[in-house]
C-alpha cells in the first residue's frame, strides 16, 4: 500500500547587509543593499521517520554560495508528495524557490503544501500562531528552543563569522525545530482536511491521515445533492466522509428539480 511522502522542513537565512540611516522605520533602497540574503542552514525529516537531516554552510569558504547546499534540499521536495512547514507558505517554501531560480536551478516536481500557521489561523484562535507558542502549548516531547550560548540575533552574527560553536547550536537548534513541528502538526492533523490521504494508495479501504484503517460511523454528512455516510478514526478523531451517495436516483433526481418531499 503506497503512502504520501510527507516532509517536514524548516530552513535558516543569512540576513540582509545594508546601509541604513537610523534603527527605525527604515525603507531600504536597493542601492543601500550591502549583500543579499541567502540560506544558511536546513534541516527536515520524512513523517513518522528517526532520522532529522541537516545541511549548513559551515565549512564553506564564501558563505554567500550556498547552490550546494540547496542541491539537498531539492532533492529532498523533488520526492515529496507534502511538504510539512510553519508559514512557509509565506517564508521557508519561497525563499527556497527564490534560490532555486537565482542558482539557475529547475523547480522540484510539484508537491502538496501544509502550513502550520496557517492551520491555527483557519480553525482556532490562540493567544499567538507562533511555534514557539503553539509547541509550548500543545506538544509534550519537543518545543522550540530558545538559543542559549547565542541569544537571539548573535547567533547568526557568529555563524556568519565562522564560529562553530554557533554553527554547532545553529543545527541544534534547526533540527529540534523540524522534529517540534511535527510533533505539532500531529497534534492539529485531525482538524485539517485540506488533503485527502486517500488519494495516495490504490485501495480501496479508508486510511486515515494518521495512518489509521479504524473508523466509527459517527452519523450523515449532506451536501445539496446528496447524503454521505460520516466516519470517524478511532485513533485521533478525524473524520471523513464515505464515497457513496446514499440518496437514491429518484431523491437525487427530484433534489435537482427542486422538489422538497
Amino acid at each position: 500500500m503506497n503512502q504520501p511522502k510527507v516532509l517536514i522542513l524548516d530552513i535558516e537565512t543569512k540576513p540582509l547587509l545594508g546601509y541604513v540611516w537610523r534603527i527605525w522605520d527604515q525603507n531600504i533602497a536597493l542601492n543601500q543593499i550591502h549583500t543579499d540574503w541567502s540560506v544558511l542552514s536546513w534541516s527536515a525529516k520524512w513523517l513518522g521517520d528517526a532520522k532529522v537531516m541537516y545541511e549548513d554552510l559551515r565549512h564553506t569558504k564564501n558563505i554567500d554560495d550556498d547552490k550546494k547546499l540547496l542541491k539537498g534540499i531539492w532533492d529532498l521536495l523533488d520526492q515529496a508528495d507534502i511538504v510539512v512547514t510553519q508559514n512557509g507558505n509565506s517564508f521557508d517554501i519561497k525563499k527556497l524557490n527564490a534560490r532555486f531560480i537565482l542558482n539557475g536551478m529547475q523547480p522540484p516536481s510539484s508537491y502538496k503544501k501544509i502550513d502550520t500557521k496557517l492551520l491555527a489561523q483557519k480553525h482556532f484562535s490562540f493567544t499567538s500562531n507562533k511555534l514557539e507558542y503553539m509547541t509550548d502549548k500543545l506538544c509534550k516531547k519537543y518545543k522550540k528552543l530558545k538559543h542559549t550560548k547565542f541569544p537571539g540575533f548573535e547567533m547568526w552574527v557568529e555563524c556568519m563569522k565562522g564560529n562553530q560553536a554557533a554553527w554547532k547550536e545553529m543545527e541544534k537548534y534547526n533540527k529540534h525545530d523540524v522534529l517540534a513541528l511535527e510533533e505539532l502538526y500531529t497534534i492539529m492533523r485531525p482538524w485539517d482536511q485540506s488533503i485527502n490521504f486517500n488519494l495516495y494508495h490504490d485501495g480501496t479501504e479508508h486510511i486515515c491521515t494518521c495512518g489509521s484503517k479504524e473508523f466509527r460511523n459517527k452519523g450523515y454528512h449532506y451536501t445539496a445533492s446528496g447524503k454521505f455516510q460520516r466516519l470517524k478514526c478511532k485513533s485521533c478523531g478525524a473524520e471523513i466522509r464515505d464515497k457513496t451517495n446514499l440518496f437514491s436516483t429518484e431523491k437525487r433526481k427530484s433534489l435537482k428539480q427542486g422538489i422538497t418531499r
